[in-house]
């Protein structure tokens, strides 16, 4: 198996412990400050893991408010 970016195993991460229920829908994630923080990388890095659960519908973004589990259809 290649070597996986950094941002992809954040966001294959979050996307479990959605998938798991830790964040429900329409429950949101933690800040970006946080996630820097908890995973020890940049915020470009957390900026890109958010946009791929974003493209895979998992999320919503709020600008200016945070980043939320969508609703399951």
């Amino acid at each position: 198996m290649p070597p996986r970016y950094r941002y992809e195993q954040i966001a294959d991460e979050l996307e479990e412990r959605i998938r798991a229920g830790e964040f429900p829908p329409g429950s949101r994630l933690p800040s970006r400050r946080e996630l820097t923080e908890y995973y020890d990388v940049t915020e470009p890095v957390i900026d890109r893991a958010m946009q791929n659960l974003r493209v895979k519908g998992l999320t919503e973004t709020l600008p200016g408010v945070g980043v939320f589990v969508a609703e399951r259809k």
